[in-house]
């Protein structure tokens, strides 16, 4: 069996590789990234770009299953077309079975809202893929992490209300989709990939502090005042809207959602914030010897 990964040289594409690498012995595994050169050697590289559809007919052809992993592209409305195209190129190849990784909380909203990107996606593939798969992902942890570095020195964390979310680890989530292009009797399932609890923002907040070492507590600005601080702080508009659409649907639950999809797919519990934050911040202080 021939299982791919498309968008194998990002961060997760790379994780999901490397946990395919552990399960998947006597299947061919075939990385499909716009640049294949930054591959394993141990993994058949395919040039494959989701802005260059017919590139992508390539790519899969031949591929049992298929998992396609979602850009970071913030151009307003090209992620809608990358998608499109990744699972039409899929079902024109005529590859067995197509998984796609979605977001947490998917429903249908127009861009440049989180979900605007995903639920037209989600659709094409249920109604045209004849065997499918979708694995929405939480909010990454790794992002908090990111998050918790650049509040230290103010000392505060700010997002629109105080809404819970159930960060998950990339590699959790590596972890659960290699499972899920492995095992058997997931056609038509929809898996939401979360980590074991689902926090507020003043409780993330108080156990970043604690491992970090130094205090931080949780500021709940309005939806007007959290845009204005990001655009203060120098980003671009279209990243200041995909970013507030995050902080909006935080607030709404969107991604409050806890489920025991990680250890169901993948067989083991997914790893607490506090101990991605713990493993963060243990990596810098060796760093910093």
């Amino acid at each position: 069996m021939k299982i791919g990964v498309s968008g194998a040289s990002g961060k997760l594409g790379s994780a999901t590789i490397a946990a395919l690498q552990g399960l998947a012995s006597g299947h061919g595994i075939v990385g499909v990234s716009r640049t294949p050169e930054a591959l394993p050697s141990t993994v058949e590289a395919r040039f494959g770009d989701y802005d260059q559809p017919d590139s992508l007919a390539s790519a899969y052809a031949g591929l049992d299953r298929l998992l396609i992993i979602p850009t970071t592209d913030m151009r307003p409305g090209q992620r809608t077309i990358q998608h499109l195209a990744a699972v039409d190129a899929a079902v024109a190849a005529g590859v067995g079975h197509v998984s796609l990784m979605s977001s947490a909380g998917t429903r249908r909203a127009e861009e440049p809202d989180i979900w605007g990107c995903y639920f037209p996606a989600e659709q094409r593939l249920m109604r045209t893929a004849g065997a499918w798969s979708i694995l929405r992902m939480n909010f990454y942890a790794e992002a908090f992490v990111q998050e918790v570095r650049s509040a230290l020195d103010r000392g505060a964390i700010a997002g629109i209300g105080d809404g819970r979310v159930g960060y998950v680890s990339r590699d959790d989530l590596a972890r659960a989709a290699a499972g899920l292009l492995t095992g058997d009797g997931h056609d038509g399932a929809i898996y939401t990939g979360t980590g074991p609890e689902s926090l507020s923002g003043t409780e993330r907040a108080a156990i970043a502090g604690a491992v970090a070492g130094r205090p931080l507590r949780y500021v709940e600005l309005t939806e007007e005042a959290f845009r204005s601080t990001m655009a203060q702080a120098g980003l671009p508009p279209p990243i200041v809207a995909v970013v507030v659409s995050i902080r909006t649907r935080f607030a709404m639950g969107g991604f409050d959602i806890v489920t025991g999809d990680i250890e169901r797919l993948s067989g083991r519990r997914p790893r607490s914030l506090r101990d991605v934050l713990s493993d963060a911040f243990s990596e810098t202080d060796k760093n910093s010897e």
